[in-house]
């Protein structure tokens, strides 16, 4: 199947269990998300996701809600037993690749800023996000 994620709609493509899905952060998935997390709004769940820790079963409730955003029907105990490139380093990827998409492209709200983020991009920028840090040996 052919998959063509639209990024200026939070859209996202995945590898999981070998088949090429579409992902994205819809409305209700982030409604979802807030009630997951136990937060109030938009700016404490993004705040939460901005502290970069994330565990496990973080992880599987973002991509399960971004499956769902985009139509998928699939729980989050489906998402528990997928398989994906990098084990949990790609889930991760994943994870960081869609709330990029959904929170930090100030592009996608019609604003532009000349100012760099941390990485040295242009904010907006529609470059992937870099991935997690991994401790190497």
């Amino acid at each position: 199947m052919n998959v063509h994620p639209n990024r200026r709609r939070g859209e996202i493509a995945a590898q999981l269990d070998g088949e090429t899905r579409l992902l994205c952060l819809t409305l209700g998935a982030l409604a979802e998300l807030e009630s997951a997390f136990g937060v109030d709004d938009l700016t404490e769940l993004a705040h939460r996701f901005e502290a970069g820790k994330l565990s496990a079963g973080d992880i599987i409730r973002i991509v399960g809600a971004g499956l769902r955003g985009a139509g998928n029907r699939v729980s989050d105990e489906d998402v528990a037993e997928m398989s994906t490139e990098g084990g949990v380093t790609g889930f991760a990827r994943i994870a960081t690749e869609l709330l990029w998409v959904s929170f930090g492209g100030e592009q996608q709200v019609g604003i532009s800023s000349p100012t760099p983020d941390r990485e040295g991009r242009r904010r907006g920028n529609p470059q992937n996000p870099p991935g997690p840090q991994v401790a190497t040996r």
